[in-house]
């Protein structure tokens, strides 16, 4: 197992595939020779072909096993069903005592990677474990893969409930993707194949997950100096893993990102292939003690530009250079991903809304700050809970709708009102205790409620989990006027204002640092 020692970082949202032959001692027992041929023939002929088309990355192989990396998990399932309806068609014909069939474990979740690419973690494990439980033709996945998935996989798709996985500390549920019995019976039709390609299109908006995925291509350097080339590629780095930390879409890693370097950019395809709805691009010039870094974020399915920068500075500090453009990229792209998908998820028909697009809308009402929109953001994050019961950041920003209630005097029961929504943030905090908004939140509500020392506590870990959210700074400044220490919470709430003009997330704080809100809360308790 690894001990920390030369070893990448966490990456956050990666689909891991875990994947062996059923029955193998038994195959190579009655025909070593024939059993290494056909999984050399299956390998060559369509298992590895099929990985790359979906983008597929083989971590390693373990005899009649392997592991796999995919950006998406829509990707990873769609490729290991086509493998295994490919396989079963295969083994027509064959005599049943030779037939070769995969049993394959889907899990999506946090990996560490190695820097010679290896990949450890509970991620993997659990991908192992589903794979132990699966039967021969079919796959199994876990809870978050399933959700991804659920109404839009045009497949056998069964709850095998909640299982007890070894060395895992939590019970898993787990989903079967084909069915046993068919396969069994019938191998051709051991996988409902999709109906259509448009069927697989469906699975997410243009192939894509309801969640979109954000991939950053490596930096170009426009210069001769070798030295900007590892600043180019430390931004990129440093971009993947700030953006993972708001945990609020999938990143693609840096392992599949990083492949397209020196290449001619192709939005589209770049999309495409890594299941990525936005991808951020830029490049780094050198001019004596200058540098000029530019960035650029792009739609990939309409290859608009969604924004785009120019940072000039003077070269003195490379690594303080480089955290400065790292957190003012971040800083700028993460509110124009979320407006673009309000605006995107205004547009989908009601009949056609999915929790995620049910969440955004709720934000997109959230941020006009008038009663009424506020009752439309609470009715479309309570939607999204029914859908979606796991996402935690419906029931944040529910609890937010009654931090406006309170804050704007539009409630008749002010204790009531604080107290549904401090019970909204633990449940967000139990379902992602890592869930920066839910403590940012929750921290707000402490302090409004009279324990301003707990709620500085919890807007500290707020900022700790997400550095670069300004609602998270806002937070940890607020409780601090509880404290007797208004001048500095005032000034730590204008600097979180100030950390980007246009951060969606900054305008409660830039409206509560008037003092109207403040008395009129400290009234209430």
């Amino acid at each position: 197992m690894p001990n920390g020692e030369g070893y990448g970082s966490a990456q956050a949202g990666a689909a891991i595939v875990a994947a062996d032959v059923a029955g193998w001692s038994r195959l190579m027992g009655d025909d070593e020779a024939g059993t290494l041929a056909a999984l050399k023939a299956h390998r060559q002929e369509l298992i590895d072909p099929k990985l790359g088309e979906f983008g597929g990355r083989i971590v390693k192989t373990t005899g009649d096993g392997m592991l796999v990396e995919f950006a998406s998990a829509v990707d990873a399932v769609n490729c290991t069903t086509e493998i295994q309806a490919a396989i079963a068609e295969r083994n027509e014909g064959v005599a049943e005592s030779k037939r070769m069939q995969f049993r394959i474990g889907i899990n999506l979740g946090e990996i560490i990677i190695d820097t010679d690419g290896d990949i450890f973690g509970d991620g993997v494990n659990i991908a192992a474990r589903l794979e132990e439980l699966a039967e021969p033709g079919t796959v199994n996945i876990s809870e978050d893969v399933y959700r991804q998935l659920h109404g839009r996989l045009d497949a056998t798709l069964q709850d095998l409930g909640t299982q007890e996985l070894k060395n895992i500390k939590n019970p898993v549920r787990v989903y079967r993707v084909g069915d046993a019995e068919e396969a069994e019976a019938s191998p051709a039709d051991a996988v409902h194949k999709p109906k259509s390609p448009t069927a697989v299109g469906a699975i997410g908006a243009g192939g894509i997950e309801a969640r979109p995925a954000i991939a950053v291509l490596p930096f170009d350097n426009m210069s001769r100096d070798e030295d900007q080339e590892l600043f180019a590629d430390g931004i990129a780095e440093d971009l993947i893993t700030a953006l993972s930390l708001w945990r609020l879409f999938p990143v693609i890693a840096r392992n599949s990102s990083f492949t397209y370097k020196g290449q001619k950019i192709d939005v589209k395809q770049i999309g495409s292939e890594l299941g990525a709805r936005y991808v951020l691009e830029g490049s780094v010039r050198k001019a004596g003690n200058r540098l000029r870094i530019t960035a650029q974020l792009i739609d990939a399915e309409s290859g608009a530009h969604v924004w785009a920068e120019r940072f000039d500075r003077e070269i003195e500090d490379i690594f303080d250079l480089q955290n400065e453009i790292t957190e003012r990229i971040v800083h700028n792209i993460m509110p124009e991903i979320s407006l673009a998908e309000a605006e995107r998820a205004i547009r989908v028909p009601p009949a056609n809304l999915d929790a995620w697009e049910y969440l955004q809308r709720g934000a997109w009402h959230l941020y006009r700050y008038t009663r009424e929109d506020t009752e439309k953001a609470r009715e479309y994050f309570v939607d999204a809970l029914a859908r979606d019961p796991s996402l935690s950041l419906a029931a944040s920003y529910r609890a937010t709708c009654n931090i406006w209630d309170l804050l704007y005097g539009w409630t008749d029961s002010p204790a009531d009102c604080m107290a549904e929504a401090m019970e909204f943030c633990r449940q967000a905090i139990a379902l992602n205790s890592q869930d920066s908004t839910a403590h940012s939140i929750s921290g707000s509500i402490m302090a409004i409620s009279g324990d301003a020392a707990r709620g500085l506590e919890a807007g500290k870990r707020a900022v700790e989990l997400n550095p670069s959210s300004s609602l998270a700074h806002f937070c940890s400044a607020f409780p601090l006027v509880y404290l007797g220490r208004a001048e500095e919470s005032l000034a730590g709430i204008d600097r979180a204002a100030r950390s980007d003009d246009a951060d969606l997330l900054r305008r409660p704080g830039a409206r509560l640092s008037h003092a109207a809100p403040f008395r009129r809360v400290h009234r209430l308790f």
